[in-house]
């Protein structure tokens, strides 16, 4: 078994070898020709970081040609298949600004937004890009009224604001969890101000009853009164806003004992 291991190992070798020895004949070769139709069957067969290299050094050498839109196309899709979405951007880009009328004018210009798309972190971290997404993909479907890609770039935009409240979400959550209860009441409001139509807008807004309870509740007694009249306040504005929401209950549950916490404070 081993010697058998040790052959396939020595094959593959052999391989990796091979190809890269004719790469580099191919990479030295002063046939343009032949360097170009080499780019294009390392790109049809995937091998995107072979095709990358050629396709970029042939930019000087086609650029003004009438092949220099295909190079410069199959060039940028190397860098995005490299998950190199920073220069697969900036050559989405620079297509558009030396093509604009080329037919691939509209699938370009999705990917250039795409890209923004793809370098979207996870909604704890920064999220420029995220927002740069969104931007660029409503850019799109102004720009391109009629595209088949609006429905997908409409998709995109949706998930961005998704995680954009996600992140807020999250940043509110910590101060509750951290029992800075004003503090996380205040950022649940903020949060359902800046996003009004927020798919979870109820239990953001839940969020803001049970926050302020806590608050009242670890307040001083001389303070209790009027900080159970806020979680009345919040709990009734939840009834006013989502009377069909199936977190009702618990936020009826803080208005009776906010109401009872305040007839026994003025006893």
């Amino acid at each position: 078994m081993r010697i058998i291991k040790y052959l396939f190992l020595l094959l593959g070798a052999v391989v990796v070898l091979t190809s890269c020895s004719k790469f580099s004949k191919v990479m030295k070769s002063r046939d343009y020709e032949y360097k170009l139709r080499m780019a294009d069957q390392y790109f049809v067969k995937k091998k995107y970081r072979y095709a990358q290299q050629l396709y970029e050094d042939l930019f000087p050498v086609f650029k003004g040609s009438n092949k220099f839109e295909d190079i410069h196309y199959k060039f940028a899709y190397c860098a995005y298949n490299l998950k190199d979405y920073i220069s697969a951007e900036n050559l989405f880009k620079s297509f558009l600004e030396y093509f604009p009328n080329s037919t691939k004018a509209e699938e370009v210009d999705f990917m250039h937004a795409y890209c923004f798309f793809k370098q979207s972190p996870r909604p704890e971290l920064d999220q420029t890009n995220t927002v740069k997404s969104m931007g660029q993909m409503q850019t799109f479907i102004n720009t391109h009224p009629g595209s088949e890609r609006n429905k997908e770039a409409q998709e995109i935009i949706s998930q961005c604001y998704s995680k954009l409240i996600s992140k807020d979400y999250r940043s509110a959550e910590l101060y509750y969890n951290l029992g800075q209860y004003k503090a996380a009441a205040i950022s649940f409001t903020t949060l359902l101000q800046t996003y009004p139509d927020a798919p979870n807008a109820d239990d953001i807004k839940l969020w803001v009853v049970r926050s302020y309870y806590q608050y009242a509740a670890m307040s001083i007694p001389s303070r209790q009164a009027e900080r159970y009249g806020q979680v009345i306040e919040e709990a009734q504005d939840f009834q006013d806003r989502f009377p069909e929401s199936k977190l009702l209950k618990e936020a009826e549950r803080y208005l009776t004992l906010s109401q009872n916490h305040q007839k026994s404070i003025s006893q």
